[in-house]
């Protein structure tokens, strides 16, 4: 499907799998960046993007590619790899991709497949094995924040005693509000925020679980469970954001925590500080905006990232635009090392460390 417009000397052939937040920086990276990489087709949800060249999408001249919402005429496609980034995820579409001798690599889920439901693993490496393909996840956190970085800074180690990250951020400035109030609940009542208060908020518990089985398994941790558990606090007063009221004593405070134990304590811990409105709790712990990972031990290590726009003038809702970015660029780096990988899990502990594709741009 894709015509002389784009590099001749690309390596290998990709396909989006979803066009949203993720998916267009993606496809403005591919375009504009990846010499080594030649897009072939895009899986898309709307109805008026069907039919469309995908280059239209993020107003790039057309490539002669057009996007499609027929899941069949994507499993037909010559293709290297899947970047797969829709909002709701299919553990039978990522089957059928495998088998169609294609990898996959996502910023959804599957970070830590070993450790996901028996019969939902096996379907996955049924479908690796058949294909002869792989399946990475990865992105910011779960990704590389919560995986890659814990990991890589281990190796100044000489004994692990815990492992910490903390991720603190205001979502008034996501405009995404049918995700921060439909699906994350904020604004719901305190009493109904728990782990599985809707389907959303199990999955996104899950993934976090798994990343905390990721890190507890690669480091021998020797981990019996992962707990769940989260605190919600409630709004003092109103808050408009974006087309969307925050009404005061509805939900505008989550504090979620996944915890890796062994024997009743704590060794590997994911903690997230979520708030809606500016209002930030008194009682909770105050680490910096962002994210800050702490490895308690011989010696102890703590460091502070943030992810922003490169301008100075830079609004709240770039800054936010530049995270999508470095998610998607986490999984599109990873592309070459996952379709060189053996065919079936290939997870932030088994691939090499992902640099980037493009460098500095000297080549």
């Amino acid at each position: 499907m894709a015509d002389s417009a784009q590099s001749q000397s690309a390596q290998h052939r990709v396909v989006l799998w979803g066009t949203g937040a993720i998916g267009t920086e993606l496809l403005i990276a591919i375009l504009d960046h990846r010499r080594d990489l030649t897009i072939v087709g895009a899986r898309v949800y709307s109805p008026d993007k069907h039919g469309v060249d995908i280059a239209t999408l993020v107003e790039r001249s057309p490539i002669g590619v057009t996007a499609t919402n027929d899941v069949d005429e994507i499993l037909a496609l010559d293709a290297d790899c899947v970047i797969y980034t829709p909002r709701n995820t299919s553990i039978d579409d990522v089957c059928s991709i495998l088998a169609s001798g294609k990898n996959v690599v996502t910023t959804a889920f599957l970070f830590h497949p070993r450790r996901i439901a028996a019969e939902d693993r096996d379907k996955i490496s049924q479908a690796c094995q058949a294909g002869r393909s792989s399946v990475h996840g990865s992105g910011l956190n779960p990704g590389n924040l919560s995986g890659v970085l814990p990991l890589a800074l281990s190796g100044m180690s000489r004994r692990i005693d815990r492992i910490t990250l903390q991720e603190r951020a205001d979502w008034s400035f996501y405009d995404s509000t049918s995700i921060t109030f439909d699906n994350m609940a904020f604004g719901q009542p305190v009493e109904d925020i728990n782990p599985t208060a809707n389907d959303f908020l199990a999955f996104n518990s899950g993934i976090f679980s798994d990343e905390v089985w990721l890190m507890a398994d690669a480091l021998g941790a020797g981990i019996d469970e992962v707990t769940a558990t989260v605190e919600a606090v409630p709004a003092t007063k109103d808050h408009q954001i974006f087309d969307h009221v925050l009404r005061a004593g509805t939900t505008a405070g989550q504090r979620w925590s996944w915890a890796g134990r062994r024997g009743g304590k704590t060794l590997v811990e994911i903690e997230a500080l979520w708030t809606v409105g500016g209002e930030y709790p008194s009682h909770w712990p105050k680490p910096q905006h962002g994210w800050t990972l702490t490895i308690d031990g011989d010696p102890k290590m703590r460091t502070h990232f943030l992810v922003m726009a490169g301008s100075p003038s830079a609004t709240m809702l770039e800054h936010v635009t530049a995270s999508n970015v470095a998610t998607a660029m986490q999984i599109l780096n990873a592309v070459p090392a996952v379709c060189a990988a053996p065919p079936g899990f290939a997870t932030m502990a088994d691939l090499p460390l992902i640099r980037s594709g493009t460098g500095f741009g000297n080549d």
